[in-house]
């Protein structure tokens, strides 16, 4: 995934969940917190499309699957200098990963959300929120749909239903989101 943080998960050697215990001593310097401490983190988001809700562990087998048969479609996600997911990723790296997202979520220092289907048989893509204080942003928000789910419109219906619901339901003051409103180039070049 997206690790914009001084702890890098994927270049540290640990099994399972054991990694994911010892990244979360990891510390993200934030001025000021992502949300205020009385906010209530919407659990989910559900459309008629899809359902969106936190990614734990327990999503690492259909992630990895959902990640897997979309390399070429998901490089770049994260910006053009981003190679991730890379041919050789991992199912333990990917479980790793997952915990990573799973105990920031839990500390309010960014939340990640699987996108499922509504029978929860499949991850049809990933949505992240982090923190930002590039511009008058406060919030940087990257969402991805698996290769399989573009042609059936997919990512659009997701794009559309995710910035009305941090309009709606979330605290942000003026979120960003790089490589849709916002070129990624204006995005990596903003302070």
């Amino acid at each position: 995934m997206h690790f914009p943080r001084r702890c890098n998960p994927i270049t540290i050697i640990f099994s399972g969940l054991l990694a994911a215990m010892a990244f979360s001593k990891c510390t993200v310097a934030q001025p000021r917190p992502f949300v205020p401490a009385d906010f209530a983190v919407p659990a989910t988001l559900e459309t008629p499309h899809f359902r969106a809700r936190m990614l734990t562990v327990n999503d690492v087998v259909k992630d990895y699957d959902a990640v897997m048969t979309s390399i070429d479609h998901l490089q770049g996600s994260f910006g053009p200098g981003s190679t991730w997911p890379t041919r050789d990723l991992t199912f333990e790296q990917n479980l790793i990963d997952l915990g990573w997202h799973q105990k920031e979520f839990q500390t309010r220092r960014s939340f990640t959300y699987t996108v499922v289907s509504l029978d929860e048989s499949q991850v049809l893509g990933c949505l992240y929120m982090y923190p930002t204080t590039k511009g008058d942003y406060d919030a940087e928000i990257i969402m991805w749909v698996r290769a399989s789910e573009v042609a059936r419109g997919l990512d659009a219906i997701l794009f559309t239903a995710v910035k009305q619901w941090i309009k709606k339901d979330w605290p942000f003051k003026k979120a960003a989101y790089p490589g849709r409103d916002i070129k990624w180039h204006d995005w990596e070049a903003m302070k």
